[in-house]
């Protein structure tokens, strides 16, 4: 009776054993897998929204420009001209971007600006998504200022 009650107390220290400790692992992967995925996919939502924040800023700065100067910049002028005066503009009174360069989208590429927009408008400020390129779905879907009027 005393040799299996210590037989029994060995087996209970005993341990997890290799594959016991490989189910865990896996199972800890897949949970973790599932938490950094919705976390991941609110940070691109969050880009997104801020991009569409900035696209904003920038429209309002470009009526601002139109305002005083008469008309949008150019598509050869971009949105440089709401920092530097392009030549023969005399009633440019800019800058009328707070920074001293134009900004990136939240994904570090360049905002693409386009005279005329699409539907009649006189201009699109387009931000390519994730991906920096035109078209995409999810977060690589582009925003553009035609989509927020």
């Amino acid at each position: 009776m005393r040799k299996e009650m210590q037989q029994s107390k060995k087996q209970r220290q005993r341990g997890m054993t290799l594959m016991e400790i490989l189910v865990v692992l896996v199972l800890l992967g897949i949970v973790m897998s599932i938490v950094a995925g919705n976390f991941l996919q609110r940070g691109e939502k969050a880009k997104a929204d801020a991009a569409r924040i900035q696209i904003q800023e920038i429209a309002q700065s470009l009526d601002l420009f139109k305002l005083e100067v008469g008309r949008y910049p150019t598509q050869s002028e971009g949105l440089q001209a709401l920092i530097a005066a392009p030549s023969g503009l005399a009633r440019w009174n800019g800058p009328y971007w707070k920074q001293n360069q134009v900004p990136k989208d939240p994904w570090q590429n360049e905002y693409k600006y386009v005279v005329p927009g699409r539907s009649g408008a006189p201009y699109e400020v387009i931000s390519m998504g994730a991906d920096g390129r035109e078209g995409g779905e999810g977060v690589d879907k582009d925003i553009s200022s035609a989509d927020q009027r």
